[in-house]
């Protein structure tokens, strides 16, 4: 038996003696993500979706399943559906059917849930993920439309709980893989993938603090080798990348664990708990025939014309997928640089404004936006959309080391500068202010040079005489009588001419 939850991490590469047969566990993970839709209206009334308002301000009579309301779809949700399923190559089925699908919750007012069942709009279709062994290919089952739940209140209330119905009915697009994963770090770079894509056409925000994007993760195990799958138990919710990554792997190292000890795997809900780091009963499973779905009678089937895809089609935006294959063959980008680049659909559209700006320097604009830029966003905790350096001016300062007006260390400052708002933000202000331009007159620097050789004997005769380091410290002697401001390898090559004359 484990002693403590970290343990059971140690399982997943482990093999285990079963009679005289060494068996190793497979792990097997299906993800089903519901992404909100960026509808300013919910799915099946007019209430809004607004994050933020006071409890049950934004419920109207549909949301709250008062007698004799009616549906009415909305048709925002159905063409941000179609859009994504489009994005993935699968199959926008027309018809499809709403089902109701029925359980009894508190914040369910009508006790049942309007979803999807048979007929989803979008079945089928492929996600791209990169692993440390290279591509793979994630299979997707379905995405259908369906609407939220209301929310339970528990930590306002002593010995009870509140209903809030402000999310009752917003519009959730739920998005099903086939149990094609094989460890937390393939779900994690699968969940990151999505969120990226629905970001990048427009359909959801992303916003995994507002519950915008939660994941549910079904996990099981199995014997390596073996095609049956094991049981598997669902944990719901997951609304950060890390909290899914270990919350699987607790559940791998609990199923492990039972079946290692002879026991057997229920069929179950359960709940990770970030502060204890474990995961834990939340109910039994239900299976589809519990819901008893049946076509909602309310709604009539979803025809959805040729005409009407292919006009979506059209005004899909460059996916990420097809922009970094074109970054890679015309910005000679590595495959790392271009997926890094199109992580995001503002950071590509930075890229690309600042290379505008900078024709045929595609690699030091990537190695500025990932290196300075990234990593100044991050500690800010800023989003690119709000970084401080537009394009244009980025691009002049990357200019400034292109023409060797200043030194990359030199960059550095002025990037700073840059980021702080100082003199205008005018990049040839800040390098005359600071004193930044290089050194790159060939009379003035052969005058430095000489002098430094003269006052160094020493130094010129050990090089002369085979020893490599006394160029380096030569060097450094006359990038101190410059103050750095010499052009590094404009001094190399012509100390070098001079030594070896």
């Amino acid at each position: 038996m484990c002693n403590h939850p970290s343990e059971f991490v140690r399982y997943r590469e482990t093999q285990f003696l079963a009679g005289n047969q060494i068996m190793q566990w497979e792990i097997v993970i299906g993800l089903e993500v519901h992404a909100q839709l960026s509808t300013r209206s919910k799915i099946f009334s007019g209430a809004s979706t607004a994050y933020g308002a006071p409890p049950n301000t934004q419920a109207c009579a549909i949301d709250l399943a008062l007698p004799g309301v009616l549906p009415v779809l909305n048709k925002g949700a159905v063409e941000r559906a179609i859009r994504f399923g489009l994005s993935v190559g699968a199959a926008i089925n027309s018809p499809s059917i709403f089902a109701r699908k029925n359980y009894f919750y508190p914040d369910l007012p009508k006790g049942y849930q309007i979803s999807q069942y048979e007929l989803p709009v979008v079945q089928g279709g492929t996600i791209r993920i990169q692993t440390e062994s290279g591509e793979k290919v994630i299979r997707l089952t379905r995405a259908h439309l369906e609407e939220d739940a209301g929310k339970s209140l528990h930590e306002d209330f002593h010995g009870m709980s509140g209903i809030d119905l402000n999310r009752a009915g917003t519009p959730l697009l739920e998005i099903v893989s086939e149990p094609d994963i094989r460890s937390s770090a393939e779900a994690v770079a699968y969940a990151k993938t999505l969120h990226a894509l629905v970001r990048w056409i427009g359909i959801c925000d992303g916003n995994m603090q507002e519950g915008s994007f939660r994941c549910d993760a079904n996990v099981s195990v199995r014997p390596k080798g073996t095609e049956k799958l094991g049981t598997r138990c669902e944990i719901k919710n997951l609304n950060s990348f890390r909290f899914l990554e270990k919350a699987i792997d607790f559940e791998v190292g609990r199923q492990i664990e039972i079946l290692e000890d002879g026991g057997v795997i229920r069929q179950e809900t359960r709940l990770y708990d970030a502060n204890r780091d474990e995961t834990r009963t939340m109910r039994t499973k239900e299976d589809a025939n519990d819901y008893r779905y049946f076509p909602d009678p309310d709604l009539l089937p979803l025809e959805i014309s040729p005409a009407w895809i292919e006009q979506i089609g059209r005004a899909l935006p460059e996916l990420p997928r097809v922009r970094q294959e074109r970054y890679m063959t015309e910005f000679a980008l590595s495959q790392y640089d271009a997926s890094v680049l199109t992580a995001s659909r503002e950071t590509a559209d930075f890229f690309e404004a600042t290379v505008g700006h900078l024709p045929g320097q595609g690699k030091l604009c990537a190695n500025w936006i990932m290196g300075e830029i990234s990593g100044q966003l991050n500690k800010d905790g800023i989003e690119i959309g709000s970084c401080p350096i537009s394009p244009d001016r980025l691009a002049t300062l990357l200019a400034r080391i292109v023409d060797k007006t200043i030194s990359g260390k030199a960059a550095k400052t002025v990037f700073d500068s840059l980021w702080k708002g100082e003199f205008g933000q005018d990049v040839d202000t800040i390098i005359a202010e600071k004193g930044l331009k290089q050194i790159s007159d060939d009379g003035a620097l052969e005058t430095l040079i000489d002098q430094v050789l003269t006052a160094n004997p020493q130094q010129v005769a050990d090089f002369r005489g085979g020893k490599e380091k006394a160029f380096n410290s030569l060097i450094g002697q006359i990038m101190k009588a410059t103050q750095g401001k010499a052009n590094p390898a404009q001094v190399n090559a012509m100390l070098k001419r001079k030594l070896e004359a």
